[in-house]
């Protein structure tokens, strides 16, 4: 079991009750905060303040943290939803930067998005998710929504690269036979 440093005693108990059923969950993975960012491709410094109530964690990252932990996803984002609602608003709308996040467009003038400016008008929180490349390949389109070419082409692309490869080794290995020969 980890020491864990004390929660603020002003925190809301939502959140307080959250953070907790965070670190009990991080703390039966076992994994060190490095190895945990590894695994869910949020940084250590960023589990670092998820954990201790600096920052509540995006969505997707709690939903990583119960897949590395083999834990029920659906309940502990129930508990998010409840935290983030409840989570003291300390961040000024000033302070929001304004260069949007990777992928993140729009036309509201400083790059934010008009949920993010609205969010960070009202002084509330905007969960912007950050997926790992992993998970976006399980939510790659099913072929049959795929031009035709384009899903031949898919389907195809790594068999054509193991033909390659297998007529360069046999190329190589007649090269190789005929040389000492």
């Amino acid at each position: 079991m980890s020491a864990w440093q004390p929660l603020p005693a002003d925190l809301p108990p939502e959140v307080g009750h959250f953070v907790e059923q965070l670190r009990l969950l991080k703390d039966r993975t076992g994994l060190s905060l490095v190895a945990l960012g590894e695994r869910t491709a949020y940084s250590k410094s960023s589990w670092h303040r998820y954990l201790n109530a600096t920052q509540p964690p995006p969505r997707q990252a709690v939903v990583a943290l119960c897949r590395v932990a083999g834990a029920d996803a659906e309940r502990f984002c129930v508990r998010w939803e409840l935290a983030v609602r409840a989570w003291p608003r300390t961040v000024a709308p000033a302070a929001v930067p304004a260069v949007a996040p990777a992928g993140v467009t729009g036309g509201t003038g400083a790059g934010l998005s008009a949920g993010a400016n609205r969010a960070a008008d009202e002084g509330g929180y905007e969960d912007v998710p950050t997926v790992p490349w992993w998970d976006l390949l399980a939510e790659a389109p099913e072929p049959e929504s795929l031009p035709a070419r384009h899903s031949w082409a898919a389907s195809h692309r790594l068999l054509l690269y193991a033909l390659v490869l297998v007529l360069v080794l046999l190329l190589t290995a007649v090269i190789g036979a005929v040389t000492l020969a």
